[in-house]
């Protein structure tokens, strides 16, 4: 399953997103892993979640992010949720290719049973119209 955080720039969105992370990990069975631009929120995670710098990677298109996901997943059977901030930044892609990576995603999550929740700097006007049934909240 896919869950949507949208929003303008500036709205609270990795707040939200990071709460809602911390949650998660309580009732979490298996781990927990959340995916940044830096570290700059590395305090305000548990200590329980795996933050990982997509700065530190070599990602320059969404075709390497959808490969770095399901490096992440093979190598992890366990991984249960996995969290993706500043989404347009990290899947190296532009509110046109929005859909087809979102699309990927919901055909990993199907696949290997990984629940994934983005924030996302787009309005969900403008988040494509098959998606916007997932959206959680908007900002």
């Amino acid at each position: 399953m896919i869950q949507i955080i949208s929003g303008a720039k500036g709205k609270g969105k990795t707040k939200f997103l990071i709460q809602k992370a911390n949650e998660c990990v309580k009732e979490a069975e298996g781990n927990v892993v959340y995916l940044d631009k830096n570290n700059k929120h590395m305090y305000e995670l548990s200590n329980r979640i795996r933050l990982i710098n997509m700065g530190d990677y070599p990602v320059d298109n969404y075709d390497a992010f959808i490969g770095f996901v399901c490096g992440l997943i093979s190598q992890d059977s366990d991984l249960e949720d996995l969290f993706l901030d500043s989404f347009l930044t990290i899947a190296s892609t532009s509110d046109e290719y929005v859909g087809y990576v979102l699309s990927k995603l919901t055909d990993i999550s199907q696949k290997f049973n990984v629940n994934f929740v983005i924030s996302i700097s787009i309005d969900a006007d403008d988040i494509p119209e098959e998606f916007r049934k997932d959206i959680i909240i908007s900002l």
